[in-house]
């Protein structure tokens, strides 16, 4: 069986382009835990908290559940679940997760394929940071679900589509070396150190590689956009989250005081962030609500939890 391409079309939900990376981080969980200890059960109350740390961090930002890849995953054929009563997951509902001692861990014929080639959980990580999230949180993901970055380059499933390995060069040269957040324009020589291009729409999720959908952007401010800490609006004018604190004077300095200011566009003759890009990175990655210009952040009013209210709004994008 080609685990690698198993992993790679892990079935999902789709909507207008919405993120659900659910079962992708719920799994990269289970092979950082496999590598960590292969003989280990997923308990689903001992484990529920790690998940929705790794959703909060890492996952679209509505609020939603672990239930649901916990028991949905399954159908992929990679996961299987047992409650005290036997083999089977009983359903979504958090309760009887808890109340049946659900608990999970990969099927057994992957089990087998890790333990016979133990760079497999590696390579299979790879497929599924390729796959859902940017380059910028790779090895932060690594680091967070416990695996290396070593032995995960090779042989893993053909990619979707191709990359345009000029889009650095195009995207930079349209921002004339600076970043368009805060102005950035460190050189060694001619050499520009310190400037990445960001894709606003992430490629992994089919962002194309086009100037109208990338922006120059400074090591730091590129992590915070694709973090959710930073933003653009309508206007064109940097967003920063509510949610994002530093009290310092460098984050108050380089991060806080970007709050309202105006997007540093390309040269003239060059396409800015087309609104359909800006606009999907503002629904899928960017974190709570903006920060008024210059104001003080306000205090959110209180939510209801997905449990407490019963729904989720992916309950059905992981079947």
């Amino acid at each position: 069986m080609d685990w690698l391409e198993r992993v790679a079309t892990l079935r999902q939900w789709t909507k207008g382009g919405a993120r659900a990376p659910h079962k992708p981080l719920l799994l990269l969980y289970a092979l950082g835990r496999f590598v960590a200890d292969s003989e280990d059960e997923l308990r689903y109350s001992a484990v529920e908290e790690d998940l929705k740390r790794l959703l909060s961090e890492y996952g679209p930002p509505h609020r939603t559940t672990p239930a649901y890849p916990f028991h949905h995953l399954v159908s992929d054929g990679v996961w299987e679940v047992r409650t005290r009563r036997g083999p089977g997951s009983p359903g979504t509902g958090v309760r009887e997760l808890r109340a049946t001692g659900a608990a999970g861990r990969l099927a057994p014929e992957l089990r087998a394929a890790l333990r016979r080639e133990p760079s497999l959980a590696g390579r299979m990580a790879s497929v599924l940071l390729d796959r859902h999230f940017p380059p910028s949180l790779h090895d932060e993901l690594r680091d967070a679900i416990g695996l290396d970055g070593e032995s995960t380059v090779t042989g893993q499933a053909p990619p979707a589509r191709r990359r345009n390995r000029r889009m650095r060069e195009l995207v930079l040269t349209a921002y004339e070396y600076q970043c368009a957040f805060c102005g950035y324009d460190g050189r060694i020589g001619a050499t520009p150190v310190g400037l990445e291009a960001a894709h606003v729409r992430w490629w992994a999720l089919g962002g194309p590689d086009e100037v109208d959908n990338g922006l120059c952007l400074c090591a730091m401010h590129h992590k915070l956009f694709d973090k959710g800490v930073l933003g653009i609006g309508e206007s064109h004018r940097v967003l920063v989250s509510r949610d994002f604190v530093g009290r310092g004077a460098a984050a108050r300095d380089h991060v806080i005081a970007l709050a309202g200011r105006p997007v540093i566009g390309p040269q003239p003759g060059t396409p800015s962030v087309a609104s359909r890009h800006r606009s999907w990175h503002t629904r899928q990655v960017f974190q709570g609500q903006p920060r008024p210009c210059g104001g003080v952040p306000r205090t959110r009013s209180p939510e209801e939890s997905p449990e407490e209210r019963g729904t989720d709004p992916l309950a059905a994008s992981t079947g």
